[in-house]
């Protein structure tokens, strides 16, 4: 019995051991990858505050390093929180040593008071010629000898279990230095947060001063927004009025072309004999599927499925941004949403716009005094607002990452574009469909 618990313990130690690494490991790669957005935060909130006053992008920015911020304090929380059940966990296993180490010392203790008064050579000689038997006495030695490596087995079980209590009091040392660190981590963290949040009042504070000037930026950019949605639908209206001009066309050529056809093999008639006429079996009417999308054809299909199928991978239109506006509503620090059908990235002034995958040039308009380019995929359509030195026309063909224009300033003074994912039907969140970064 105490073998077996013994052994109990052993797999329950083992199992706590092997499962613990992991969730740490996986914590500290969380906690590295936030680390990684706070210090890009930083680096473009620093970069923005070199180039203007207070703005949306500054306020943005802040706000999203806060919550970074926070996602760090609650992942150290988390970890502290696993520290602190490694903690009761080990605590229980030293519980467990001395438990199971009282009992072995006190069957040991047994076995030696046992000992001790069987101890001399003619008490072990007269137990096994008190014997019955031959047999009887084969089974008294044996049971000596069963009895004697008990007793050093019972010893060597003790050793192990000190030694494993001893680890484990070890272990117990290390998790609570380990502990007394997060704990200072957790406490500078909280610290750099304090900070932030300071900072991030100080900037909503000079943006209320500047009320009245926001509120007319703010008109100004749903005014420029609804422009570049009316673009944008007037192009997609464009392309599929072109496609029916087209299928019109395609449709009438083959009339024309099957009129030629019988005109220039007309039907001859001989005298009827007495031999009955051939008649030919009727085929049956095949009734020809609708298309998807009037917007498709031979040409854009493939070029349609392959963007289907990117979803999630396509790479971004600048190398290097930042979200400022997502997909939907946006809460501006004035508490006003702002709803927008697309995603304005950050960038710098004058950065290359790329195409984010194979298509077509369908327009390139000015709305205002900047200009917006939209691409065709299929049935699919990109579109790339608020550039300049446009650098591709109606009709051209692009491939992925071509450039297709640079980033001109939005109404805060900052480099953005405005980038868009339309069907003929429906507007998408363009961040579904990009790569992470």
């Amino acid at each position: 019995m105490v073998k077996a618990f013994f052994s109990l313990v052993l797999i329950l130690c083992g199992m706590a051991s092997l499962a613990q690494p992991v969730t740490r490991e996986e914590l500290e790669k969380q906690q590295a990858q936030l680390k990684k957005e706070l210090e890009e935060t930083a680096r473009l909130l620093n970069d923005n505050k070199a180039k203007s006053k207070e703005n949306y992008v500054q306020w943005k920015l802040i706000n999203d390093k806060v919550n970074i911020q926070d996602r760090i304090i609650d992942n150290i929380s988390r970890d502290i929180n696993l520290l602190d059940n490694n903690l009761y966990t080990t605590q229980k296993d030293i519980n467990r040593y001395d438990r199971l180490l009282d009992t072995l010392k006190q069957e040991y203790a047994k076995s030696m008071v046992y000992a001790y008064k069987n101890r001399s050579n003619y008490d072990f000689l007269n137990f096994i010629f008190s014997s019955g038997s031959f047999n009887d006495a084969i089974k008294r030695i044996t049971y000596l000898k069963s009895y004697r490596n008990y007793r050093e087995m019972m010893g060597e079980n003790i050793f192990r279990t000190q030694e494993f209590r001893k680890k484990k009091v070890e272990e117990l040392s290390g998790t609570k230095k380990q502990k007394s660190d997060v704990l200072k981590v957790k406490d500078k963290e909280m610290s750099a947060l304090a900070t932030e949040k300071q900072e991030k009042d100080r900037i909503l504070n000079e943006l209320k001063k500047q009320g009245k000037q926001l509120n007319k930026q703010l008109a100004a950019t749903q005014n420029q927004l609804k422009k570049v949605n009316n673009a944008i639908s007037a192009a997609i209206k464009r392309a599929m009025d072109d496609a029916r001009r087209m299928a019109v066309k395609k449709a009438a050529d083959e009339e024309a072309e099957r009129l030629k056809a019988v005109k220039n093999n007309p039907t001859t008639t001989t005298a009827p004999t007495a031999t009955a006429p051939t008649v030919k079996p009727r085929r049956p009417d095949v009734k020809k599927e609708a298309p998807a999308s009037i917007l498709l054809n031979a040409e854009n299909i493939t070029v349609n499925t392959n963007f289907i199928s990117s979803k999630g991978t396509l790479p971004w239109p600048v190398d290097k941004g930042y979200p400022l506006l997502h997909f939907g509503k946006n809460q501006l620090p004035s508490g006003t949403i702002l709803v927008t059908d697309g995603i304005t990235v950050a960038t710098d002034i004058g950065a290359s716009v790329k195409s984010i995958f194979d298509g077509t040039v369908s327009s390139v308009v000015y709305v205002d005094e900047m200009q917006v380019v939209i691409i065709q995929h299929g049935k699919y359509f990109s579109a790339y607002s608020n550039l300049n030195n446009v650098s591709v026309q109606k009709g051209q063909s692009v491939k992925t990452g071509q450039v297709i224009g640079k980033a001109a300033s939005n109404l805060d003074g900052v480099g953005a574009v405005d980038f868009y994912i339309n069907d003929e039907k429906s507007k998408f969140d363009p961040e579904k469909w990009l790569r992470r970064r």
